[in-house]
């Protein structure tokens, strides 16, 4: 082969790369409920080659390279609804996001208002519907906005949630939050991380504005990716056992006190159904792996600030949170993969 032609070929690729690379970033306030307005963040692959910033960068956490309001991709792409963990919020997926939208993804998390970083509303917090019908609420908005719609691959729409995240992505797919579940299972097992949240989330007795029904099941998300949730005791069996969208359970092996993931993760893996759900475990994987990577100095820096929170960047011994990261991503990759083209068939 003549060397030009060699070179077209790898200018070619290079090409390639930089378009697959490049990860479009937007941020807006939903307000279609003046009670609860929804910060929402998207993240999706673009064309442009504009200069980039670095978003959810701090001095403990490692932030990513997107392009601020680049313009969106031509055609449809499959959309990712991220829901995030007890008082945590969209940056702690910003890895998985920005990695999603690298591989064609667009990927929109919203702050679930009362239980976020910046917002601890204590009204806001005990309205435990209101989390999976945020996620509602973002995708409805997608689906409706002009711009958005053309995007978004209607078929091709999943839901990933961590830790309080997972609880509310169960309740889209079918598994049903069960009252009475919640209180036996918590006089059996007395867990003080799930079952000390009871009152504050509105679970321990009816609250106002809670509707009649706890079926908060949408068929529009065709696969549900779990990662190391809590509460899951407080679904009813019979829904769990009826839940027919693909299920991937991805659980922490080193428990971090009170949330052992047999209890948990397992727990919710035993009674879904066996032929839609994929149970693993990371065994050297703490609950916050699933977390933003951390910078070398972060537990001491957050230590120093917060006593305990530091345990947010510790992961099992020998080894690190970046190559958990690539078999977590190479995991739900294959999983939404797999699903997608089973799906089209």
């Amino acid at each position: 082969m003549k060397l030009s032609a060699v070179l077209i070929i790898i200018f070619l690729c290079i090409i390639k790369v930089a378009s697959a690379c490049s990860v479009g970033f937007q941020q807006f306030q939903l307000s279609d409920n003046v009670s609860r307005p929804l910060d929402v963040t998207i993240w999706y692959p673009t064309s442009q080659n504009s200069a980039s910033i670095s978003v959810s960068e701090n001095i403990a956490f490692v932030g990513t390279k997107v392009i601020k309001n680049a313009s969106l991709p031509p055609k449809k792409h499959p959309l990712v609804l991220l829901s995030h963990g007890y008082r945590g919020s969209w940056r702690n997926l910003n890895w998985l996001a920005n990695e999603l939208a690298i591989k064609g993804f667009v990927v929109a998390a919203p702050n679930h208002p009362g239980t976020t970083t910046f917002d601890h509303s204590a009204l806001q917090a005990s309205q435990w519907w209101q989390r999976p019908h945020d996620l509602v609420r973002v995708l409805d908005h997608l689906l409706e906005d002009t711009a958005w719609r053309t995007v978004i691959d209607t078929e091709s729409v999943s839901a990933i949630g961590h830790s309080m995240g997972g609880w509310s992505v169960m309740q889209l797919v079918g598994a049903k939050f069960d009252r009475n579940t919640f209180q036996k299972q918590c006089r059996l097992y007395p867990n003080p991380r799930t079952c000390g949240l009871g009152n504050e989330l509105g679970l321990t007795s009816p609250q106002p504005g809670e509707p009649k029904s706890f079926n908060f099941y949408d068929p529009r998300i065709k696969k549900a990716i779990i990662l190391d949730l809590g509460l899951a005791r407080s679904f009813s069996i019979e829904s769990m056992s009826k839940v027919n969208t693909p299920v991937l359970i991805l659980g922490a092996g080193i428990d971090i006190g009170d949330l052992p993931q047999t209890m948990e993760s397992g727990y919710l893996a035993e009674h879904l159904p066996l032929f839609n759900r994929h149970y693993k475990v990371y065994e050297q994987a703490m609950h916050f792996s699933f977390m933003q990577l951390c910078k070398p100095n972060a537990i001491a820096l957050i230590e120093e600030e917060t006593p305990g929170d530091g345990i947010v960047c510790k992961d099992g011994a020998g080894i690190k949170r970046q190559e958990l990261h690539t078999q977590i991503f190479k995991d739900i990759l294959g999983f939404i993969t797999y699903s997608q083209q089973i799906n089209h068939m």
